[in-house]
């Protein structure tokens, strides 16, 4: 038992580290020499890298991201499909996948190598939602594509995705765990975009090609 303790706290560990990954701060390192979190939102995530660095980078940091959270999810079924199903008795695998995410989640907005700093953990959300059931995620990007469409503007975009995100456990017919993970993990998300949240009520929340006033 305690052996399948210790490997389920390095998977978990690994999964934070995955979302740790700085990505928009290392597109701003490399490609400007800047620290992105300097610039306007002072998020490392997709958007203010789109702002601040542009299309391209934006691009690929959106797609590392995703991944960060696909991987921390996926490490858990690889874990069990390709070492072995005894080590870690298999009645823990949905909370191990739940947990690992949430690493992952963690892991983007408070990373270990930037001071506990980082995005706002939407691409690395998304990301784990697509490993967890590839139709919940679906339904959330549509609805961020609908928003995005409408209002063009991506903080709202993302904070209506992470409500769909607990319409699409419905449907789907998730399980309990999943279901509570869902309400854990939008809420958090709508958490770190209180300051976005201010900004919309105020009216003053910029909208795609808007530049956000520096130090906002």
């Amino acid at each position: 038992m305690l052996v399948s303790w210790i490997l389920s706290g390095i998977l978990l560990i690994f999964a934070y580290l995955w979302g740790s990954i700085p990505t928009g701060y290392l597109a701003g390192r490399y490609l400007q020499g800047i620290d992105i979190r300097q610039h306007g939102s002072g998020s490392t995530g997709m958007t203010n890298v789109l702002r601040t660095l542009g299309k391209k980078a934006a691009i690929a940091t959106l797609a590392i991201d995703l991944s960060k959270g696909v991987m921390a999810v996926a490490q858990i079924d690889l874990f069990y499909n390709l070492i072995s199903a005894d080590l870690i008795p298999v009645e823990w695998k949905t909370y191990l996948i739940i947990l690992a995410a949430i690493g992952a989640i963690l892991g983007h907005s408070k990373s270990i190598w930037i001071g506990f700093t980082g995005g706002k953990s939407v691409a690395a959300s998304l990301g784990a939602f697509l490993a967890l059931d590839f139709r919940i995620a679906l339904l959330a990007l549509g609805i961020f594509g609908l928003c995005l469409a409408i209002s063009r503007i991506v903080s709202l975009s993302s904070i209506s995705a992470a409500i769909g995100i607990n319409i699409g456990m419905f449907i789907f017919d998730k399980p309990f765990p999943y279901i509570i993970f869902g309400l854990v993990a939008s809420a958090y998300v709508i958490y770190l975009h209180r300051s976005n949240i201010k900004r919309l009520v105020a009216g003053v929340e910029p909208k795609i090609g808007e530049k956000l006033q520096e130090n906002t």
